[in-house]
């Protein structure tokens, strides 16, 4: 059932396809926007350790920029399965010299990964114009009335439990219908809180509490989500549901990454959060130009 309400804000109409963050309007087209992970963490399960000092973050930052980002997701705190909470003065420490530097280096849009509030609050302070928190704004009760005041832009992820418990055993009546749910009761107190629909963007959280088949089921039924009325972001990039698919270790992930994004390109997903943004675009490219020469 729909729980929206009457008075609710409308959402988003296929014709608009944008994303309003703070004064930026991001334009949702064909082709997914690219969003590169940019990690400044010691401890995440795929690029750990390499854009802890300033200089090399920087680095890494513009490069993704080079090989074709359209956003830069900045993070401070690992999130991966088992990963211990970060300090907030840690990770305020590890962050926001990144995006004062970044934001006044490129253009291109910055997000920041975080759960905490008053990451967020600075973030946006020192440049970024997007908040991405993994747990739908729920974590820290102060995020929902930021994002509000802000006029940030949003993504609202799906998370079970947290990421020290979320892999532990996790369950669902069905996965799809229960996500779906989730969504319609965080948009819903995104609405009451003053958050305008077009800053909404919606994350189903693959890897964060789903198993392997539940990660295949949310992958397969994006339009599900889709009618939901807001655009969709996926960050399946380097995930560990990929092994257990091909039987491939961390570091032979590439491939199925790609795989993943080409069928996400082709179910129209709005977003992809990914690693590795130039062998992703140019894979995304050479799909839509042989597909734009088919005829029916």
């Amino acid at each position: 059932m729909n729980i929206l309400s009457p008075d609710s804000p409308p959402r988003q109409s296929e014709s608009q396809r944008i994303w309003k963050c703070v004064s930026e309007t991001l334009l949702l087209g064909q082709l997914p926007l690219l969003m590169g992970i940019l990690n400044v963490t010691p401890d995440s399960f795929s690029d750990g350790g390499e854009a802890t000092e300033l200089k090399s973050a920087i680095s890494k930052g513009l490069q993704l920029v080079e090989d074709g980002a359209d956003i830069l997701d900045i993070g401070g705190e690992s999130t991966r399965p088992g990963a211990p909470p970060v300090p907030l003065e840690e990770e305020l420490r590890r962050v926001i010299p990144v995006i004062e530097a970044l934001s006044a280096r490129t253009t291109t849009p910055i997000s920041i990964d975080t759960t905490k509030a008053e990451v967020a609050r600075q973030a946006l302070q020192a440049g970024a114009i997007i908040i991405n928190d993994i747990t739908g704004l729920t974590f820290d009760p102060a995020m929902v009335p930021l994002a509000a005041e802000s006029k940030a832009g949003v993504v609202c992820m799906h998370i079970q439990g947290t990421p020290q418990t979320m892999q532990e055993n996790p369950e669902y009546e069905d996965v799809v219908a229960d996500l779906k749910s989730w969504f319609q009761l965080r948009i819903q107190a995104l609405f009451d809180a003053g958050v305008e629909p077009e800053r909404i963007v919606l994350d189903p959280g693959v890897g964060f509490g789903k198993t392997a088949d539940h990660n295949l089921q949310i992958l397969s039924q994006i339009s599900s989500f889709q009618a939901l009325g807001f655009p969709v972001l996926i960050g399946h990039s380097r995930k560990r549901f990929l092994s257990k698919l091909l039987g491939r270790s961390l570091e032979e992930r590439l491939a199925g990454t790609i795989g993943v994004s080409v069928a996400l390109a082709g179910q129209g997903v709005e977003i992809l959060r990914l690693h590795d943004i130039a062998a992703n675009r140019d894979a995304i490219a050479a799909w839509q130009a042989v597909t734009s020469r088919c005829t029916t």
